[in-house]
C-alpha cells in the first residue's frame, strides 16, 4: 500500500483511466475523505456530501495527482458518503 503520508490536501484525484475523480481534503486514518465541492448531490436531492474511499485503492502519488488502481467509474461505486 501507498505511505498515506505522502497525500496532501487539495491533491488531484484520477482513476486509473485517467479520469479525474475527486480533490483531497484530507487523510482521515486508511481513507482519503475528497472535498464536498467535487461531490454530486445525494438521491435525495439535498447538498452534496463528503465521499471517501480506502487507501488500499491508491495505485501511486505522482506530483499533485493520486492515481487509483480502478477506474474512476468503479473507485466511485466503492464509495463511502457522509454528510
Amino acid at each position: 500500500m501507498t505511505d498515506l503520508s505522502q497525500i496532501k490536501e487539495h491533491m488531484n484525484i484520477v482513476g486509473a483511466d485517467g479520469v479525474h475523480l475527486g480533490t483531497v481534503d484530507h487523510v482521515d486514518g486508511n481513507r482519503i475523505k475528497l472535498t464536498k465541492a467535487d461531490s454530486p448531490q445525494g438521491p435525495d436531492g439535498k447538498g452534496a456530501k463528503h465521499h471517501y474511499f480506502d487507501g488500499g485503492l491508491i495505485a501511486e502519488v505522482e506530483g499533485d495527482t493520486v492515481r487509483l488502481s480502478a477506474t474512476a467509474a468503479n473507485a466511485a461505486d466503492l464509495f463511502e458518503t457522509t454528510e
